[in-house]
């Protein structure tokens, strides 16, 4: 794990936000973009992480679509270069949709952590996030993985993104305000709040504070030398993303507008550089964007071929000044003229 200095993180909370461009970037080539999986089916949602010596990418994939499906699996390649892949695991949850997975690296184990929204036999009209329960899998080689498991502490939240801190695990994991039951999801995004999880075993986990109160979604969060808390996090309702900072017990977030809304969000620490992906709006239109974070201010960097269905990046560090990003689009199309969702990886040069 990365580590963001105290003098840095203060930096970050005490200046206001301007969303535009600065001739003064770091310069970035995107090269080596490529297909890394399309069948078909819908894929998507995407994360990557080293473990042991290999690269690991995982995203959900699901022949009936994006939507919530009980035919929804997790797949799990592995590669030693970040270009030939091979499919280490597969797997699914019966009666629920299985979607959004991450890694989480956790002692001597890799954890694949993930969301699931109840089906059963007759899928419900209604998605009702109070029966929402994280499951996970894990291995110690990469080889050998376990089934999955539930994660204990999670039924009715929906897990996202992870990070370990002092032989803790902790996710973020949305859910509804007091559990309250609703009969539509008209009033359901101002209902929703952003938790922080935590964990000593990775499977067991409690509940120690959030990130937001209201509006609560997606959020990718790292930790500072101190124990501090740096986050960005998406909003419900389309609203921007949020700059969120959290320091110990973690029930006082403070909050930062970004200044455009942030589908899919990843923070990622890069040599001198913060960067922060995920999908944005320009004209109308969705795509995925590579930004750069500089004293609270977003500066776009690249954007990733992508439209449409698109967002959820992962990044791995591949070599000096490079970074292997994933995401997911549905910008190409089949010979009918249908959009195909797949999964792409590329290079990210900076200098």
């Amino acid at each position: 794990m990365q580590i963001l200095s105290p003098l840095l993180f203060l930096c970050l909370v005490i200046l206001t936000p301007v969303y535009g461009k600065d001739p003064a970037l770091p310069s970035v080539t995107l090269t080596d973009v490529k297909t890394v999986y399309e069948t078909g089916s819908h894929s998507a949602f995407t994360d990557m992480t080293w473990f042991k010596g290999k690269i690991y990418l995982a995203f959900r994939s699901c022949p009936d679509g994006h939507m919530v499906h009980p035919t929804s699996t997790i797949i799990i390649l592995a590669s030693t270069n970040g270009e030939d892949w091979e499919r280490v695991y597969r797997f699914g949850i019966k009666g629920r949709d299985t979607r959004d997975p991450h890694f989480v690296v956790f002692g001597n184990d890799l954890f694949v952590y993930t969301g699931t929204w109840y089906c059963g036999e007759l899928r419900p009209k209604e998605r009702n996030m109070n029966q929402m329960l994280g499951f996970g899998v894990k291995t110690s080689d990469g080889n050998k993985w376990s089934l999955p498991f539930e994660l204990k502490g999670t039924y009715g939240h929906y897990v996202w993104r992870g990070a370990t801190a002092n032989e803790y695990v902790y996710l973020c994991a949305r859910r509804r305000r007091g559990f309250k039951e609703i009969p539509s999801l008209q009033n359901h995004d101002e209902l929703v709040e952003s938790r922080l999880l935590r964990s000593r075993d990775g499977v067991s986990f409690q509940d120690i504070g959030h990130f937001q109160l209201e509006y609560g979604d997606e959020t990718s969060f790292q930790f500072t030398e101190n124990g501090s808390i740096q986050a960005v996090s998406r909003q419900g309702g389309n609203r921007n993303a949020q700059l969120i900072s959290l320091t110990k017990p973690y029930n006082d977030p403070k909050v930062i507008d970004l200044g455009r809304y942030i589908g899919g969000p990843l923070l990622f620490y890069f040599d001198e550089h913060i960067l922060v992906a995920g999908r944005n709006i320009r004209d109308g239109k969705a795509y995925t964007n590579v930004s750069v974070l500089q004293n609270n201010n977003l500066y776009d960097l690249v954007d990733l071929p992508s439209s449409g269905d698109c967002s959820y990046p992962g990044m791995v560090v591949l070599c000096p000044g490079c970074i292997l990003v994933s995401w997911y689009s549905s910008h190409l199309k089949s010979q009918d003229g249908r959009s195909k969702t797949a999964i792409f990886s590329a290079k990210i040069n900076i200098r």
